[in-house]
């Protein structure tokens, strides 16, 4: 049975999504773990997307082919009762076997936080970023929309980005900011949707966005990295622990026709 998993996990003391040759813990290599167990052989899960160290998860989906058969409700606490509590198996579904998490998927959804206060709360300092200066929300929600539409996205990836290409459709940015009751403090965040993200791609995104709000950045630095492809325009790569997945976009037609229940 082909089965789709939905997931979430603290993505601290993960050295990311994808299983590691030198043996470091991480979520694929957790879920594929406690899997093994419940089938009695190998199992591989597929992510919809390789977070890197540090990156929390929300709503990370997985596809994995499993030779016995499992109620949703008794798979998801047999996985749960075999995994760290830092991981949770949050929704099982039956899905076609056509379904696969990584190539079915149409687009994703990351949220960066940033803790905007002269101090770090210890209720938000594993999944927010902390900056002490004040930042300009404004200008970063102006310069936001520069990043909308089709672009080519070299100047905010990773260098060792292994794509064919680095043209990216970016659907959504939205810049907000909230106060947080239990941490006492002013909460920034940005939100980025688009149809497939390059590696680093949402966390330079934030890191440039974070220049822009301390007035160290601009429109024009913006676009000429865009244009160019040059990352010494673009700003630092935002640390990994501010961002989240919050969801995996897939198309409700070819879903219902791949069969879930």
């Amino acid at each position: 049975m082909n089965v789709r998993l939905t997931i979430q996990y603290d993505g601290t003391d993960f050295a990311g999504w994808q299983t590691q040759a030198r043996g470091e813990r991480t979520v694929q290599g957790e879920l594929e773990g406690a899997l093994a167990l419940l089938e009695g052989e190998a199992v591989t899960v597929h992510g919809a997307g390789r977070t890197d160290a540090g990156v929390h998860a929300e709503a990370q989906v997985a596809s994995v082919t499993l030779r016995r058969e499992w109620s949703p409700e008794k798979l998801r606490a047999a996985i749960n009762g075999n995994i760290g509590r830092d991981v949770r198996v949050t929704g099982v579904e039956a899905a076609g076997d056509g379904f696969h998490a990584r190539f079915s998927a149409k687009g994703k959804t990351y949220r960066y936080y940033v803790f905007n206060e002269h101090f770090i709360s210890p209720f938000v300092v594993r999944y927010a970023h902390h900056e002490a200066r004040e930042l300009s929300v404004g200008r970063m929600r102006e310069c936001g929309q520069l990043f909308l539409g089709v672009h080519d996205w070299s100047a905010f990836s990773s260098a060792q980005a292994e794509v064919e290409d680095r043209v990216r459709n970016v659907t959504r940015l939205e810049v907000g900011e909230f106060w947080s009751d239990q941490a006492r403090g002013r909460v920034v965040e940005i939100s980025v949707s688009a149809d497939g993200f390059l590696r680093y791609m949402a966390r330079s995104i934030a890191g440039t966005l974070l220049a822009v709000g301390r007035g160290e950045s601009g429109e024009d630095e913006i676009a000429r990295a865009l244009a160019t492809g040059d990352r010494a325009l673009a700003g630092a790569t935002a640390p990994a622990r501010g961002l989240t997945l919050v969801e995996v976009h897939y198309d409700v037609g070819e879903w219902r026709q791949a069969g879930v229940v």
